[in-house]
């Protein structure tokens, strides 16, 4: 070892074949710590820099680092289920360690070649109202939720874990990349209660640790999902918290070693790191991995790099709007900036399609007409313009959903919607059964009967 500045350490292979990019080294700190560094970039011919996994406190030039072969690899299989894992694979559960004998598979992987991918066309029902019907997500597909600083992507991607996880058929895959430690204390409490850790894996590359360790623990994750997929042919559902972690934790690695930046800053490898890890996301033979990811957009700039190059891989775009949240639309899913490549009569059925788009319609109607109502009132539109305006603020107030995630802090029962039930509860405002109702009956609940049932509880209390 020849310098060590922060999380970037320089090492000399005198006499020997320099270790390639990516391969892992090894080292020790003067605690006794075991520090995991990987190759980055070969300066010489003996001569490597390399990017550490864990802290670098107690290291100092002249120690001895040894190779070990090839890139990291972390324990998968069976032994992983029902563990929180770090991006070494090392245990942070109080559980003891694992097994000596797992297998063991390298985080770094060619993804599946297209000709063995199988096709996402099989819709993954969520529960919630304005996903299935507007987003649907894909079996085997990669759906992401777009949304600016508090907006409610976490608590979205919460209550999906909580609401799929139960009744889902296969393995999950957590991976919180940049997390609070908070967080991930909560979720493994949450997936304790109910009941569901032995068929889970949590990876974390928390926001205290290296960049190092926050730009490969996405890859660690994706290794464990891989090999469910692969070798025991089952279906995995990972989970992604938060993915522009992942590129910021990039664009720090960039940074540190001495690449100059490209636009707005970022690493002039962002496409390439971004394009490495999603296209490893695919559906290999009966097993498919389906992903769901969460994604912060700084400054809810919507044309940032990093949401640009992320966006491009997804098939379900899921837009968090500020501008519906600040109304206490929650989820905040804007209808219109949304999108899925589900959303087809072949795959979905014809009025699934029709309905969804009516609903986008009547809603982006009534924005158009917005100002005019600010300005002037209700009463200088047509009535016609009347009458799809106060439909679209009641579809707007059904399509809100008390969360069982959010229950503790809104006194609200969380509801599970089956899709049939939100189709035939937009087709009733959509054709004026719910005119004379108050919009307020429509709000936070989960069928149309709920809804339905606290009108007529208005009614009586009013009478």
């Amino acid at each position: 070892m020849v310098a060590v500045r922060g999380a970037v350490v320089d090492v000399t292979f005198p006499g020997e074949a320099i270790p390639a990019i990516n391969d892992a080294l090894e080292t020790e700190a003067a605690d006794g710590r075991r520090i995991l560094l990987e190759v980055a970039a070969q300066r010489d011919r003996t001569t490597v820099r390399t990017i550490a996994l864990h802290n670098t406190n107690g290291l100092a030039r002249g120690q001895r680092v040894t190779t070990l072969g090839g890139p990291l690899t972390v324990p998968v299989g069976g032994a992983v289920l029902g563990r929180l894992l770090d991006v070494t694979g090392r245990t942070g559960d109080r559980k003891g360690p694992l097994p000596e004998e797992a297998p063991r598979r390298a985080i770094h992987a060619a993804p599946p070649p297209l000709r063995a991918r199988g096709g996402a066309s099989e819709p993954f029902r969520t529960g919630i109202k304005v996903v299935d019907l507007l987003t649907p997500l894909a079996q085997g597909g990669k759906a992401a939720m777009f949304g600016g600083a508090g907006v409610g992507k976490t608590v979205l991607v919460m209550e999906l874990i909580h609401s799929m996880v139960a009744g889902y058929d296969g393995i999950s895959v957590f991976s919180g990349i940049g997390e609070r430690s908070r967080e991930g204390h909560e979720m493994l409490l949450d997936m304790t209660e109910a009941g569901v850790l032995d068929r889970t894996v949590l990876v974390y590359g928390q926001m205290n640790e290296p960049p190092g360790a926050r730009w490969r623990v996405p890859m660690t994750a994706l290794t464990i999902a891989e090999h469910f997929r692969d070798a025991e042919q089952k279906n995995v559902l990972l989970l992604m918290d938060n993915v522009f972690r992942f590129v910021q934790a990039g664009s720090e690695v960039s940074g540190l070693l001495g690449r100059l930046p490209s636009r707005v800053g970022y690493q002039p490898t962002l496409a390439t790191e971004v394009a490495d890890l999603q296209e490893r996301i695919a559906s290999v033979g009966e097993a498919s991995v389906t992903a769901i990811e969460a994604v912060y957009v700084p400054a809810d700039d919507f044309t940032d790099p990093a949401v640009v190059a992320i966006a491009g891989h997804v098939d379900s775009m899921v837009v968090l709007s500020r501008a519906m949240a600040a109304d206490g639309m929650y989820p905040s899913v804007d209808p219109i900036a949304s999108s899925s490549i589900l959303l087809d009569p072949l795959l979905v059925g014809e009025e699934h399609v029709r309905i969804a788009n009516e609903v986008r319609r009547s809603i982006e109607h009534y924005r158009e007409l917005q100002d005019v109502i600010a300005l002037l009132g209700m009463e200088e539109l047509s009535r016609d313009d009347r009458k799809v305006v106060e439909r679209a603020r009641r579809l707007q107030r059904f399509l809100t959903q008390p969360f069982t995630v959010t229950e503790a802090f809104t006194g609200m029962a969380g509801v599970s919607v089956d899709l049939e039930d939100t189709i035939a509860g937009c087709r009733a405002i959509l054709e004026g059964a719910c005119d004379d109702w108050d919009e307020s009956s429509l709000f936070m609940v989960g069928t149309l009967e709920d809804a339905r049932a606290k009108e007529d509880t208005a009614r009586e209390a009013a009478s």
